[in-house]
């Protein structure tokens, strides 16, 4: 073959074994079994799961079915994903977090961040959360979804031998465990808020750095953040025609006028649809019949609005 590549085994752990993964670096914590402590474990197989279209927007944590976090997250549901910021000390702390078998407070005793109440355990004082963590970047605040594939009654055990195993929630084989994790809150440190509020720029960017995992049987890797590089959006503008095609195909008495379709031609056409059915809902909620340029701007306006509403929650 003509090429550089050369195949390669696939081997438990392919993501780490088999291949180069870019991951996050988080330390996930979870209750004790008596709530009295949160505990931190490390963890970088933490991946968005439902990002749109569902009543709610979730992660999928995968991880050992009999770690702490996973006695955690059956016993009490819940969780908040601590994402970190990198230099060679806290990584060292990182590595010691990950490391299996000690307890919850074997593993906090000397523990170098500081773990703090969570938004949640403000609002709800006479409950118990775990806590997030001062030095996070951002933070997920989370409870686990646990009646999917019907994982409600999972138990902790120290050994899942013959245990009827899910397909992707629960205890899913005899040494993994998959949980779907209902994203409550998202919380960022606020130097790096007005990123997502007002705009990204190379100075205001959150420095995640990514986890490259365990490998050569000896070290685990880890890449400091570098200045990100920008490039524009393609200006590809869907001509009017489709846009006018898409929104007659719409099951509906709502009709767009010319002039308020010009609004979206640089809508991407995957996308096209799905704006085109919100402002149909948002004219349906106020009877409205024909949406002009003065309706989509005050649409315009309505989303600018949630989304700044959104996040400062």
């Amino acid at each position: 073959m003509n090429d550089n590549f050369k195949e390669i085994r696939i081997t438990d752990n392919f993501y780490q074994s088999s291949s180069f993964f870019p991951m996050p670096l988080t330390l996930i914590g979870t209750l004790n079994e008596d709530r009295s402590l949160t505990s931190y474990g490390a963890y970088s197989l933490i991946f968005p799961y439902y990002i749109a279209g569902k009543e709610f927007y979730a992660m999928i944590l995968e991880c050992r079915n009999t770690s702490n976090t996973a006695k955690g997250l059956i016993r009490h549901k819940k969780c908040t994903i601590n994402f970190m910021p990198y230099s060679k000390k806290n990584f060292i702390q990182h590595v010691n977090c990950g490391f299996p078998g000690d307890t919850p407070e074997e593993k906090m005793k000397n523990f170098r961040f500081t773990p703090i109440d969570s938004h949640l355990q403000k609002e709800n004082p006479k409950e118990k959360y775990p806590k997030i963590l001062k030095e996070a970047l951002q933070i997920f605040e989370c409870s686990w979804v646990s009646e999917l594939d019907n994982a409600q009654d999972d138990p902790v055990l120290e050994d899942y031998d013959n245990f009827k195993y899910h397909n992707f929630n629960g205890i899913t084989s005899k040494f993994g465990a998959h949980f779907i994790l209902k994203i409550d809150r998202i919380l960022i440190n606020e130097k790096y808020y007005n990123s997502i509020i007002e705009g990204a720029t190379r100075k205001n960017f959150c420095p995640l750095p990514t986890n490259w995992g365990y490998r050569d049987s000896k070290y685990f890797w880890c890449s400091d953040f570098k200045k990100p590089q920008a490039v524009g959006i393609p200006n590809r503008e869907v001509d009017i025609s489709s846009i006018r095609y898409a929104a007659d195909r719409l099951n509906t008495d709502v009709k767009f006028t010319d002039e308020a379709l010009k609004m979206l031609v640089k809508v991407p056409r995957p996308f096209l649809k799905l704006v085109l059915k919100g402002c149909v809902d948002w004219a349906n909620e106020r009877q409205i019949k024909i949406v002009d340029v003065k309706e989509m701007e005050e649409i315009n306006d309505k989303r600018s609005q949630e989304k700044k509403g959104k996040n400062k929650k």
